[in-house]
């Protein structure tokens, strides 16, 4: 997997190139086939709506034959006298044989109207007589729910106008749907407009659908709604029924709009409406046209998808020999670069390939000629100022310190307390065979937190024991090496800066390991100080405190200097708490 990576990087550039090309082949094509086939839809919706709309200029006016003769069935009905006596005058239940049997000869002629069309008809007056042809089989409906009923109502509350309406009735006896038209017209006066009757005319609408059965076909449909949005006839007759407030608005738009045809989405899937109302109905005939059923069968989209695919994978076959080829040489020279720092910078590149690249090359292995000297000067440079720095610190021994040291050891002598003077020559005299004595950069654990308890001891003396110092030193870690004089002047800034307010307290010195890491730590319980402030740390300039001129900052950059940037010095503090000191090192100093 690490070589597949290797390998990746080292062609990024014709990867990326290729890349870029790729989808901006790709891009090109989906853009020009989908504007190819979105024109193609397109005109076919344009020529598909052009012929749909004069198929229902068809079927509206195979309806408006209808209504035409319904309306002349109506008209003979409203203007037949015998009608309008037989459906005013009250009768016996003897005169009522004759009377019904003139009524049938009255409708049956009204019937001849219809010609092909079967449609059945009913009437009752406001006497109580009721009469239907065909024996109620084309609407079967009784004589008190009609009498009750909407449309029964409607047509006497507006007698003077034709107007359909939708009935729909379950079959009780086998469970089946029917569903039916029904055009409705009072009979009335024309000098006193006095209602004395209804006709009703009724159309089953599997026979209302043979209007334009004809012109459906899968994905091609035809729906009738009136104007409560119902749909009240439909190719589709799962529909039949149903309420589509939406197709409703999608008409009404059509109708008194500029379009002639709208993209909608009905029941989840697309379709293209065309609209036309039927004022003698007050319906609309809507005619839908699923874009997926139809235009899948006049654009081939997979055909067009495959060849496009084919065109594209041919051409990005050619792009990618000829990309590889014109990159090959720069990637070999970026290959050659990558293995240069491997090679400590000593290992040249090979000039070869097209212009551009020779002139990299020559530039890179210039570059690396300079590069070997100024390192060389560099080192060299650091090596010497680094031994100059140290060697001068360790020199800086305040003769102050001496003074008063040698002092206090002379009090010592001269109060008999031979003693103590004699430990205080033996401190001092290890202190300076660690400083100055020895020459070498780095001291084990061990011999750094014996020069610092004598460093410890000797202010002790002259200055008593208020501040307790305690060690706590892995003992696994004792042979390993550290840096000199890391520690010793944290413990001096701890003595005479960190108890200046309190009269005593403790210095805790803490060494361990975690990891590859070793840990060195100052913590006292002193004044405490704001971090970051430079005044709370100790002052650089000599005073009779103070041992060396090794101070806090030169040991952080000291260790940075040589380790890196993870390790060095970190101090928290609590004002009134005390101040920890944090040295971080890491295990493999020689």
């Amino acid at each position: 997997m690490k070589k597949i990576v290797e390998r990746l990087k080292a062609s990024s550039m014709f990867l990326i190139m290729f890349v870029i090309t790729v989808v901006s082949i790709i891009s090109v094509t989906v853009i020009i086939t989908w504007t190819t086939m979105r024109m193609s839809e397109e005109f076919f919706i344009e020529t598909f709506s052009i012929t749909n709309a004069k198929v229902v200029n068809q079927i509206k006016e195979s309806f408006e034959s209808l209504n035409y003769s319904v309306v002349i069935a109506s008209h003979n009905l409203l203007q037949n006298g015998a009608m309008k006596q037989i459906l005013l005058e009250e009768y016996t239940n003897i005169q009522l044989m004759n009377i019904y049997y003139d009524l049938n000869i009255q409708m049956e002629r009204v019937k001849l109207n219809f010609g092909a069309y079967d449609l059945g008809m009913m009437v009752m007056g406001t006497n109580g007589i009721r009469y239907a042809t065909d024996h109620r089989t084309h609407w079967p409906i009784t004589d008190e729910e009609l009498e009750n009923h909407p449309i029964a109502i409607q047509t006497l509350n507006e007698p003077y106008w034709l107007k359909y309406h939708y009935y729909h009735r379950i079959d009780e006896s086998n469970m089946l749907e029917n569903n039916y038209i029904v055009a409705s017209r009072a009979f009335y006066e024309r000098m006193s407009r006095n209602v004395y009757g209804a006709m009703f005319f009724a159309i089953n609408e599997r026979d209302f659908r043979q209007f334009y059965s004809n012109f459906t076909s899968p994905g091609n449909d035809v729906l009738v709604l009136n104007d409560s949005g119902v749909i009240v006839s439909s190719n589709r007759t799962e529909l039949i029924g149903q309420e589509a407030e939406d197709l409703l608005d999608h008409a009404f738009s059509l109708t008194n709009g500029a379009e002639n045809y709208k993209d909608t989405t009905f029941r989840g899937a697309d379709y293209i409406i065309l609209s036309e109302y039927l004022p003698t109905y007050d319906m609309y005939l809507l005619n839908l046209i699923d874009k997926r059923t139809a235009i899948g069968n006049f654009v081939d989209k997979k055909a067009i998808v495959l060849i496009s695919m084919a065109i594209v994978f041919v051409v990005l076959i050619i792009i990618f020999f000829i990309s590889k080829k014109m990159t090959n040489s720069l990637t070999n020279l970026v290959k050659h670069m990558e293995n240069a720092p491997k090679q400590e910078f000593h290992q040249y590149v090979s000039v070869s390939g097209m212009y551009e690249t020779r002139q990299i090359g020559n530039a890179f292995n210039a570059m690396l000629d300079e590069l070997h000297e100024y390192v060389d000067q560099l080192v060299l440079i650091q090596k010497q100022k680094r031994k100059a720095e140290l060697a001068a610190l360790q020199q800086q021994i305040n003769p102050h310190f001496l003074y008063n040291t040698l002092t206090s050891i002379k009090f010592m002598v001269l109060q008999g307390d031979k003693e103590d003077a004699s430990h205080t020559i033996n401190a001092l005299i290890s202190l300076l065979q660690n400083t100055i004595g020895n020459v070498s950069e780095t001291v084990t654990i061990e011999q750094e937190i014996d020069n610092l308890k004598s460093y410890v001891f000797i202010n002790q003396k002259r200055y008593g024991d208020r501040i307790k110092v305690n060690y706590f030193i892995d003992p696994s870690c004792v042979h390993y090496h550290i840096p000199k004089l890391v520690l010793q002047p944290f413990m001096e800034n701890a003595f005479f800066h960190g108890f200046n307010q309190k009269g005593e307290g403790q210095i805790n010195v803490l060494v361990w390991q975690e990891g590859d890491t070793f840990i060195c730590e100052v913590v006292d319980d002193g004044d405490g100080m704001e971090v970051g402030k430079e005044n709370n740390l100790p002052s650089t300039k000599r005073n009779q405190h103070l041992f060396s001129g090794i101070g806090v900052k030169n040991v952080h950059d000291r260790i940075q200097m040589i380790y890196g940037e993870p390790y060095g010095v970190t101090i928290t503090s609590e004002i009134g708490k005390g101040t920890k000191v944090r040295i971080t090192l890491p295990t493999d100093v020689n």
